[in-house]
């Protein structure tokens, strides 16, 4: 299934320019779409147009897809993307939305759903739900590993692909493996042509190390203030399903599906099914 009605739509904002695709009624409940980290708008090509009743802005987050790259110095923090997403409802004339969020974009949502609840109106999470955390003890080390990576990524070149079907059965392969389909999808957005073949849109930053990292109550403590209704969707073979002393600890309603962590995009079955149990969750008064 392809999208039958998808609106391309750019967001000038203050300090960076966004790109985004607009699903549903204009008189649908406003949502704030954010896809996992170096995918784009398309994660939501499959799940959005069954989504009933709801007005869903899909963002190309900050250095993916068509969006802008943040500048040279600047760096890619989970804030960053919350401060984007504020400025992003500014500019739509939202004072409250919800947010959908998949993987990185659902951690972004909880971080922001977390330090600002007025804002937020629902919360629907697929596979993910707070950021990495880490020991206190290690913090030192992490940062220097971090800032020895930023050094080290001034002479890395993006690798070029010679076709855009080598790329796609590169992406299929990733760190977090996807269907053909999907990374079809993806691809379709985050390609760009260059001397020799293609190569992928998103900014090389993106791969770089935290430098800092939460503890774990820190990272809980945003789960723990969101004052919405919440729901998240955790795939059986999914990235969640492997912490369930984490999924105890949470205060959300949570449902499991089958499939990977892509179930939304990966087929159409996968599609369905998160769009049932969120058309569901958005129905509740």
């Amino acid at each position: 299934m392809r999208v039958s009605s998808v609106t391309e739509v750019r967001l000038n904002l203050p300090h960076i320019e966004l790109a985004a695709h607009l699903f549903g009624p204009e008189d649908g409940l406003p949502v704030i779409a954010l896809h996992g980290w170096l995918d784009n708008a398309n994660s939501f090509a499959r799940l959005a147009p069954r989504l009933k009743g709801l007005r869903v802005l899909a963002l190309d987050m900050a250095g993916h897809g068509h969006s802008g790259h943040r500048p040279l110095g600047a760096g890619y923090a989970l804030w960053d993307y919350a401060h984007d997403v504020l400025h992003v409802a500014e500019q739509m004339g939202w004072q409250r939305f919800a947010l959908l969020g998949h993987s990185m974009g659902a951690i972004v949502s909880v971080v922001l759903a977390g330090a600002m609840p007025e804002r937020v109106t629902h919360l629907a999470l697929i596979d993910g739900v707070i950021p990495p955390t880490a020991e206190h003890e290690n913090a030192a080390e992490r940062m220097g590993m971090a800032l020895q990576a930023q050094l080290d990524l001034q002479g890395k070149r993006k690798p070029v692909y010679g076709s855009i079907d080598q790329a796609v059965q590169v992406r299929m392969k990733g760190l977090v493996a996807v269907s053909r389909e999907a990374a079809e999808l993806l691809a379709e957005r985050g390609l760009m042509p260059v001397p020799g073949g293609y190569t992928w849109r998103t900014d090389s930053r993106l791969t770089l190390p935290s430098p800092l990292r939460l503890s774990s109550e820190q990272a809980l403590s945003f789960a723990r203030r969101v004052s919405c209704p919440a729901h998240l969707v955790v795939a059986a073979d999914g990235m969640l399903g492997k912490h369930p002393e984490l999924l105890e600890r949470l205060p959300f309603s949570r449902e499991q599906l089958p499939g990977g962590h892509h179930l939304h995009l990966n087929d159409e079955e996968g599609a369905a099914l998160v769009a049932d149990c969120f058309n569901r969750f958005f129905a509740i008064p």
